[in-house]
């Protein structure tokens, strides 16, 4: 992925979609027969370069697309996905596409029951409604709460501060001033979660409020997003989330533990019961730009980029193995292509395309769709382009690539509490401790819970980590939960990159920790090269220049 693509902070996943279908909750009256889909198409997704899920509902037709099963069922029931709990392990692994019709006046409480019943009939599923104790933030005040009181005249909002001169991209992190007029504790506790900006600090856990304090206020709050330091420096002195509230205006915000309504999976079935009749509109097997053109740019020095405009037009500078390396992400890294030439990183070309988009796109980053253009498709899109004008012909084998085995050193585990779905998040562990609050170039905090270290190993390997293959070779057997905190390789200033090759990494002078240090140093375990088998991508044949246009 090229690097305009690594820079961009997506929505988490209670937002992702091309639309918010699911604003309101819904539920059938005793009585009434399930509302049903009119026809229904159920499989297994296909390789996709985005893990996010895609939902969408226009003209009668209504598709979730990459979606796991806890997905469907968070979607369904209308929830976040951290409250759906039960449920075995590939709950969150295996990925799904739906393809339904419905009528088009269908609201969204009707297809959210229309789904259930997909989920009942072709899954099996069982499922409960209960509640659970869930990690929370509180909004509390001290005894002198530095605040304005509002006189009722200004409108009720809390909106950005505009930067009074533009930003570099790649400069320093500059903090953000929230202006706050005539707002209650209560309509803050509400929005910070929504707050693109304090996510990183917030988990995408709700805030309530605690305060005390009654009426409408004026203030603000500044402070350094963390997403944005995942990348680069902080401007000055950073200031948390934490500190924004605390020292300027008497406030806090306490990790606590709440009673929150959940979905409880009783049971599902894996593989869903054979469609009884398929859709008859299908997509297509080649996705194909509208129109396309490529040219060489022998004189470009802007390095790799990719960008895509509301309304369908898309323009990507790369080299020819560049562009092979986007077409297919997962791929991306050099010894996962088998085949490229050092002919094909010489000259860049200008790709200037128009991609089809939905006439409702909205304009920005929603999840894996930018302006509109889901992304994984303008790379298949792609794929077709460089088979036609490069007469690129390839096909995939396992083979031997650099990785790691993981094994263990002094291992630091503890055994997991089998209540717990097996996966990894963002967030900290049962003691609620963020040590990134004292170290903040180690930006990143995952928790794993009962995980066999096959698994782990293999979550290693995944977005989440962005770590290249890894083996378990540790003979450990068991399950546990652990949390380890560590920095994103943006943050590593002198050491190779993941998947570099030579030693898997070590401390760095600005304070940031390596996965390998983080794992050996907090878990007792080690990662150490060697080749392992996984999926490479060869080429066949290529031309080095292209078709003309």
């Amino acid at each position: 992925m090229t690097d305009i693509l690594r820079n961009v902070f997506r929505p988490s996943l209670a937002g992702l979609g091309f639309l918010l279908l699911f604003a309101t909750a819904g539920n059938s009256q005793p009585g009434d027969a399930a509302p049903k889909f009119d026809r229904a198409d159920v499989h297994v997704s296909p390789p996709n370069t985005m893990p996010e899920m895609r939902a969408r509902w226009t003209r009668g037709r209504y598709e979730l697309r990459n979606a796991t099963m806890a997905d469907l069922i968070r979607t369904a029931w209308n929830v976040d996905a951290d409250k759906v709990v039960g449920g075995p392990d590939w709950l969150e692994i295996d990925h799904f596409d739906v393809i339904a019709t419905a009528p088009p006046g269908a609201t969204p409480q009707t297809l959210r029951l229309m789904l259930r019943d997909l989920l009942s009939n072709r899954f099996h599923l069982v499922a409960h409604n209960d509640t659970r104790g869930l990690p929370a933030f509180a909004l509390t005040a001290g005894a002198k709460p530095l605040l304005q009181p509002a006189d009722g005249s200004e409108k009720s909002a809390c909106e950005f501060r505009k930067s009074a001169k533009p930003v570099p991209q790649r400069g320093p992190a500059e903090p953000v001033v929230l202006e706050c007029r005539n707002v209650t504790m209560a309509a803050l506790a509400n929005t910070l979660p929504g707050i693109r900006e304090a996510s990183g600090y917030l988990f995408n856990y709700p805030v309530v409020d605690r305060s005390g304090l009654k009426g409408a206020w004026n203030f603000n709050l500044e402070w350094t997003p963390r997403m944005a330091r995942l990348f680069r420096p902080a401007a000055g002195e950073p200031i948390s989330l934490f500190e924004a509230f605390e020292k300027p205006l008497g406030l806090k915000l306490v990790l606590i533990e709440m009673s929150f309504p959940v979905v409880v999976v009783d049971s599902v079935h894996e593989k869903p019961t054979a469609n009884l009749q398929e859709l008859t509109e299908k997509l297509p097997d080649r996705l194909e730009f509208e129109v396309a053109g490529i040219k060489p740019e022998p004189d470009y020095q802007r390095g790799s980029s990719v960008s895509v405009e509301l309304g369908g037009s898309v323009r990507i500078d790369m080299t020819l193995k560049g562009l092979i390396q986007e077409a297919w992400e997962d791929f991306a890294r050099s010894d996962r292509i088998v085949g490229a030439t050092a002919a094909m990183d010489t000259t860049p070309f200008a790709v200037i395309a128009k991609a089809p988009v939905p006439d409702d796109a909205v304009a920005g980053w929603n999840g894996p769709v930018w302006n509109g253009l889901d992304i994984d498709t303008m790379r298949k899109m792609l794929r077709t382009l460089l088979q036609d004008r490069f007469q690129l012909e390839t096909h995939y084998e396992d083979r031997p690539v650099n990785g790691y085995e993981l094994i263990a050193a002094k291992p630091k585990l503890h055994r997991a509490d089998p209540a717990n779905r097996a996966g990894c998040k963002e967030g900290p562990g049962a003691d609620r401790k963020d040590p990134r609050l004292t170290n903040p170039v180690a930006s990143r905090l995952v928790t794993c819970r009962n995980m066999t270290l096959t698994q782990f190993a293999a979550q290693l390997n995944n977005e989440l980590f962005g770590f290249p293959p890894v083996v378990d070779s540790t003979g450990i057997a068991g399950r546990y939960d652990f949390t380890i905190n560590f920095s994103p390789a943006s943050a590593l200033q002198n050491g190779p990159p993941p998947g570099a090759g030579g030693d898997a990494g070590a401390a760095e002078p600005n304070g940031a920790i390596s996965l390998a240090e983080a794992l050996s140093g907090q878990l007792g375990l080690k990662l150490q090269t060697r080749k392992v088998m996984a999926p490479v991508l060869v080429i066949d044949h290529v031309n080095t220049t292209p078709t003309g246009n």
